[in-house]
């Protein structure tokens, strides 16, 4: 009995620390990230779930090393970045970042308007509507309450687990393809490529590592709450790569079965959970599509803004009205406005620019990894909490192979473009 209440102890405390780091790592599971991995699933099968695996060591060691940067010097990671490597660096980086983040805005308004299509819902309606919806919560509401709400709605991302388990996937293949190294004749094709940088950047995105490192400051953590941020950051990494892994595969079992490779909307994407949802599989969906990219709207233009004010010296905060930060409001605002003007106006499939999007954010993450792991490894920084000979051996070569991937991508496109 005492063993059980010991066990049920431990469980409600995990819980209780829940926030931060798993908010943040399944942030990324957004309208950009479910259109990456259905796209994955059904133009590959289960030929990238290799992926995954390298996917889920770089997540948990990049959000654990914010998590602990944030927790032993009470400075966010642009903040550290501007002190130890310069104004000039940091903006150069701010720019990149913004541009990445916009991407990501981008894409979920993308998934706003797919979504309410497949309620026959007009995007002149649905994306300016849910845009207000977004900036008032945010500005006006309670942010705390909110986060607790997003931290429930995270969990619904189970349906994809369900769905694949129902719709008898060939688990062999699907293990196997884990397990195994990526065959060289996949990696000529430009195309599996695309897919590998879009499947990186969508898991383990280049704000994810800001906007952790900046909660777990605002959340004023000490050094002796340092193994639970740990915690939270590593369990939130593990369950977005288990979810990441569970869409590839419901995918890969229904639409590339079913000989559906191109996605180009809601509808098309939908059709893989017809196993668990039936005719009501659209409805699944698009409530799960629309809660991710409510969700990740919510948080993207704000930790762009925090990011960037915080890195040039700027005010911030939603505690400070709008005059005393007018840079952190109206860069919040702008990135709202703008993503939301680009549903609006292109004429591109919203599956298309939400995988843009992510293969953004794949050609930025290696240089914030580089940043990070030499920020970590400073010994005026992080004294005793330095990384370890082994951790640093794993953390550079992920990071290596992050670098060597995009890089092998890149030169494809300008070989492709000539």
């Amino acid at each position: 009995m005492n063993r059980w209440k010991r066990w049920r102890t431990s469980i409600l405390l995990m819980f209780a620390v829940l926030g931060p780091g798993f908010i943040t790592a399944n942030v990324d599971n957004d309208a950009g990230g479910i259109y990456t991995y259905a796209t994955a699933g059904a133009q590959f099968g289960y030929a990238l779930l290799w992926t995954m695996i390298p996917m889920a060591i770089m997540l948990a060691f990049a959000q654990e090393i914010s998590a602990r940067m944030g927790v032993v010097t009470g400075k966010g990671l642009s903040e550290l970045i501007r002190e130890e490597f310069g104004l000039r660096i940091t903006a150069m980086l701010m720019f990149g970042l913004v541009l990445c983040n916009l991407g990501d805005v981008v894409s979920e308004f993308a998934g706003v308007s797919s979504s309410a299509g497949l309620f026959h819902i007009s995007k002149w309606i649905s994306v300016p509507v849910v845009a207000v919806l977004v900036w008032v919560l945010v500005v006006y509401g309670d942010y705390k309450k909110l986060e607790k709400l997003f931290v429930f709605l995270s969990f619904l991302y189970i349906a994809y687990i369900i769905t694949a388990v129902l719709a008898h996937p060939n688990w062999s293949s699907a293990v196997k393809d884990t397990l195994r190294a990526p065959h060289l004749r996949d990696l000529r094709n430009s195309d599996y490529l695309y897919l590998a940088v879009g499947l990186i950047g969508a898991t383990v995105a280049p704000w994810q590592q800001f906007y952790l490192q900046a909660s777990v400051v605002d959340k004023g953590a000490t050094r002796s709450q340092l193994k639970l941020a740990q915690t939270d950051a590593v369990f939130g990494s593990v369950f977005s790569i288990v979810v990441a892994a569970f869409i590839v595969i419901a995918c890969a079992a229904t639409l590339f079965v079913g000989n559906i490779h191109d996605i180009r909307d809601a509808a098309d994407a939908a059709q893989s959970l017809k196993p668990l949802g039936g005719q009501y599989a659209s409805v699944l969906f698009a409530f799960g599509l629309l809660n991710a990219s409510i969700f990740a709207a919510s948080i993207l233009p704000l930790s762009t803004a925090y990011t960037v004010c915080e890195s040039l010296g700027f005010e911030s905060g939603l505690s400070k009205k709008f005059r005393e930060a007018p840079v952190f409001y109206w860069l919040y605002t702008g990135l709202l406005i703008v993503g939301a003007a680009v549903i609006l106006i292109s004429k591109e499939p919203p599956a298309k620019l939400a995988v843009l999007s992510q293969v953004l954010n794949g050609v930025l993450l290696p240089a914030v990894l580089v940043f990070m792991l030499v920020l970590v490894n400073k010994k005026s920084l992080m004294g005793t909490r330095r990384n370890g000979k082994v951790y640093n051996i794993v953390a550079w070569t992920m990071t290596a192979l992050a670098t060597i991937l995009t890089a092998v991508m890149l030169g494809g496109l300008l070989k492709h473009a000539k």
